[in-house]
């Protein structure tokens, strides 16, 4: 699996070396927490320090959970990000609200196999978490195969890591997110495990 077939997301950044280094392995976005309560989470304007440091073809997304759009808003501006990520149970009117200025990605927790209505939702792109996002924990991926029957871009999230690479990228998702899967630490970066990741991508 060579990496331009797969998009690949690492969420949860909190230091600057971490999102460079991510940028330079070939990441086509890179995930800032702006949700309260968050391990992960970072402030707007550190968000934006490191968004601005950032090259011109890497995406940065703002991900949220159940805030209003109107704060969603407010913080994609002042962090300066470019794709709001939905984490809640956000209903579908506030996500066409944010996606009247930004492209939304919408995750869902899995308590079992996805819902094919799901597809319906408003948003550019689906994502499926475990049912504890952020956690590190996985699911059976055959869970995601009803939503990526819809034709829908989906995004696999959840227990994902070097190790198990092949196993998700089999499903041909239109791209996977990765937070505990490559760090040290909650919002810390592992070096050799971003470095394994991508390597592996590139059929190392």
């Amino acid at each position: 699996m060579r990496l331009q077939q797969v998009r690949v997301k690492i969420c949860g950044l909190t230091r600057l070396e971490d999102a460079l280094l991510a940028e330079s392995l070939g990441a086509w976005a890179l995930g800032f927490v702006l949700a309260p309560g968050s391990p992960r989470r970072v402030d707007p304007e550190r968000a934006r320090a490191i968004s601005q440091a950032l090259g011109p073809f890497v995406a940065r997304v703002g991900v949220f959970r159940d805030q209003g759009p109107e704060e969603v808003l407010r913080l994609m501006e002042e962090a300066r990000l470019q794709v709001a990520q939905l984490h809640g149970l956000e209903p579908p009117e506030w996500a066409e609200r944010v996606g009247a200025f930004y492209p939304v990605i919408k995750a869902f927790a899995l308590e079992g196999p996805a819902k094919p209505e799901w597809a319906d939702y408003p948003a550019s792109a689906l994502l499926l978490d475990s049912q504890n996002p952020g956690s590190g924990q996985g699911y059976p991926r055959d869970w995601a195969r009803p939503l990526l029957a819809t034709g829908k871009r989906v995004i696999l999230a959840g227990g994902i890591g070097p190790e198990n690479l092949e196993e998700v990228l089999a499903l041909n998702p239109y791209g996977v997110d990765l937070a505990s899967g490559v760090e040290e630490a909650p919002g810390v970066k592992s070096e050799a495990k971003l470095r394994a990741l991508f390597a592996r991508m590139m059929g190392g």
